[in-house]
């Protein structure tokens, strides 16, 4: 990066040096240049072939990155007691402080303030292979003004992979409503039926062979991008630990869509959350899960209004970008009835997570409950799985409850009527009766 440095400094003396009169002609840097072929800088400039004028792009919109206060010292160096010099560009933000690149930066450090000189150059903001890759953005100016005055800047991907070669996971916001999937659990961990199971176990062959099923049975023409999975099933089944585990075992991520985030009450404002959503998830491998996703892509309704009309276009797009995007996406329902058919046959693959029965009650049971703290004699845990119909997630609540009462109350066994007391609170909590 010290090499980006070197060049943008040369190039900046070379201008000011002609504007201010102490050369006649403008001096071309002279320097040779050398980057590294083992990170990805280097590579990325070799395969991109970036030299000359989109060099001096990609240096100054990496220059706030690097050092922040390099374009005011240059600029000091010239004008010691200070001045505004518009035609440098540039400004300064909230939290940084120092200067911030913009499109006019870069027309003047190209052509300085000759009018013939500047149109040569303004093809750069169209032509350029940097804008074009989406690597270096030029930000939007209001209309009134001239529309490189707006910042330069990269992509925060691209500059993650300058920085530390590799790219920082995103964070859940407006922009990006979505949120990593993490587990510490192992297959072992999810009780299921065998049917489901093998199931879901089946996506995992998708995302460990497709790549390779695609190019060596020459499969690419054929068959759509992309595979569309639909999970079915009550909360506190299983689905959103089905989908960190199928990440977890073949070295994807995953992230959960935040449907609160994505619909908007305003027209069209949905699909541009969408929109940016997919975009990031753009050729990362990512698996997308839309939880509750009966939310945004429930029964289509009859057109009566303009409402109506508004939610079936989202749905639409929904699909288009579902079926466009090359790699997993899971949408997760609590209920099948709560989609409609035309929707669901969208879908390759569509799962049951049915509640646990007896036999996967009592697994769930005898998983969750610590086994460094005895049970009373008289708590029998068939009993347990044949008189309560919990869930997993059910099951967890209870016993974390069960252990705080257990420890409040200096017990160092688990009571049976403390966990019966715990079992009725979970039922009632959730408007059950028993």
């Amino acid at each position: 990066m010290k090499q980006l440095l070197n060049f943008l400094e040369m190039v900046i003396k070379s201008r000011m040096d002609h504007e201010l009169g102490k050369t006649e002609t403008l001096v071309k840097p002279n320097l040779d240049l050398f980057f590294d072929q083992n990170n990805y800088l280097g590579k990325m400039i070799k395969a991109l072939d970036i030299k000359n004028q989109e060099l001096l792009l990609l240096s100054l919109a990496m220059v706030p990155y690097i050092n922040p206060g390099f374009l005011s010292k240059m600029v000091q160096e010239y004008f010691p007691d200070g001045t505004s010099l518009p035609e440098f560009g540039g400004y300064k933000t909230k939290y940084h402080r120092g200067i911030i690149p913009t499109g006019e930066t870069l027309m003047y450090l190209l052509a300085g303030t000759d009018p013939v000189s500047r149109k040569k150059y303004f093809s750069i903001f169209r032509d350029s292979t940097l804008l074009k890759k989406g690597h270096i953005i030029l930000g939007e100016a209001p209309e009134e003004e001239p529309f490189f005055a707006a910042p330069l800047y990269p992509d925060p991907e691209f500059a993650d992979k300058i920085l530390m070669e590799s790219i920082r996971p995103p964070k859940p916001s407006p922009n990006f409503p979505a949120e990593r999937i993490q587990t510490d659990l192992e297959w072992n961990d999810l009780v299921l039926s065998e049917k489901t199971l093998t199931q879901i176990r089946a996506l995992e062959d998708w995302l460990t062979y497709n790549d390779q099923l695609m190019e060596e049975w020459g499969l690419k023409k054929s068959v759509k991008p992309g595979y569309r999975v639909m999970f079915f099933g009550p909360p506190g089944t299983g689905k959103t630990l089905a989908a960190g585990l199928l990440g977890k075992h073949t070295g994807k991520e995953v992230y959960r869509v935040d449907l609160s985030l994505v619909v908007s009450k305003y027209i069209g404002e949905t699909e541009k959350n969408l929109s940016r959503l997919f975009l990031k998830a753009s050729g990362k491998g990512w698996i997308l899960f839309f939880d509750e996703a009966d939310a945004l892509f429930g029964k289509r309704t009859n057109l009566k209004d303009a409402k109506d009309k508004h939610s079936n276009q989202e749905v639409a797009y929904l699909l288009q970008r579902i079926e466009a995007y090359p790699e997993m996406v899971i949408l997760a329902s609590n209920y099948k009835s709560n989609l409609d058919t035309a929707f669901i046959r969208r879908f390759q693959t569509i799962i049951d997570f049915e509640p646990p029965g007896v036999t996967e009650r009592l697994a769930l049971w005898r998983q969750y409950l610590p086994k460094n703290i005895q049970l009373e004699n008289k708590i029998v845990l068939e009993d347990l799985a044949r008189k309560y119909q919990l869930t997993g997630a059910n099951i967890v609540n209870i016993i974390q409850q069960l252990g705080l009462k257990t420890l409040a109350g200096k017990q160092n066994q688990i009571n049976e009527d403390l966990l019966i007391q715990c079992i009725r609170y979970e039922i009632q909590k959730e408007g059950k009766i028993h």
